[in-house]
């Protein structure tokens, strides 16, 4: 099981129910997409007949659909709608939603808001930039922590000693400029909460820079806001401008929902 990056651990003497357990295990597989039965049974290592009753149950209650041969399944509507209710209810995107807005009129570039869950960064909320060329991303879709400013924020309110727990040695990479070694990424960090915002500088995706900053609503935060820019479109003085923006965000909102406590590192 795995320990949360704010410390709070999964407790050891924890026994999940099983069919409980299996139950979500399934939503989760078929959230990276559709599966037949022998599919889902396989990889989850769940009994073919097991695997029917989960599915059939599922699909009664609009979790999972089908098509018309039961030969592959999806995740159902009310995945969608219990999902959508996780944002709309969310503390953190109501007060954001309007700093938001302001970086997007602002820049004209793609925002985002997301939040670290080890080893990925979670989008929760997302601006779409007023220019053809523009970044792809989509709310509840998962990136490597390490290799995103958004992540890169979040891990820098972590000790040294958090981040060696939670992450492996070598780290995958995205593209050519990812940060592969748990090391070197632990000094890339020191450098991010000196200057107090990261950059992801085509390390998640190629052609895109994206600038980052925590948010201050916890000790240590999890919850970040980012402005993505295409390299095509961006020079020293507007990358300057938007680290500005960015941090002028944070402060305002440091004002208006309460300071920010310092984390020991």
């Amino acid at each position: 099981m795995s320990q949360s990056p704010s410390g709070g651990a999964d407790d050891p003497d924890f026994v999940p129910v099983k069919s409980a357990d299996r139950t979500l295990d399934v939503l989760e597989a078929l959230a990276s997409g559709a599966a037949s039965l022998a599919e889902l049974s396989a990889r989850l290592r769940i009994p073919k007949s097991s695997m029917h009753s989960i599915l059939r149950t599922l699909e009664h209650r609009g979790w999972v659909e089908s098509d018309a041969a039961r030969s592959t399944y999806a995740l159902g509507m009310n995945a969608l709608l219990i999902g959508s209710s996780y944002v709309d209810q969310d503390p953190t995107v109501l007060r954001t939603s309007d700093a938001l807005d302001g970086l997007a009129a602002e820049t004209g570039e793609t925002v985002h808001l997301a939040r670290l869950e080890v080893p990925d960064v979670v989008y929760l909320a997302k601006r779409e930039s007023t220019h053809p060329l523009r970044m792809f991303s989509a709310i509840g879709r998962r990136l490597p922590a390490h290799a995103t400013a958004l992540g890169k924020a979040a891990l820098a309110e972590l000790p040294a000693d958090t981040i060696r727990r939670i992450l492996p040695e070598q780290l995958p990479a995205s593209t050519e400029h990812t940060i592969t070694s748990r090391e070197a990424l632990i000094e890339h960090l020191a450098e991010v909460r000196r200057q107090g915002y990261a950059i992801d500088a085509e390390e998640a995706g190629l052609g895109m820079r994206c600038f980052a900053v925590v948010l201050p609503f916890q000790t240590p935060s999890k919850d970040a806001i980012s402005c993505s820019v295409p390299i095509a479109r961006l020079d020293d003085e507007r990358e300057r401008s938007i680290i500005e923006l960015l941090l002028k965000t944070r402060d305002q909102l440091s004002r208006q929902f309460g300071s920010r406590r310092v984390t020991a590192i």
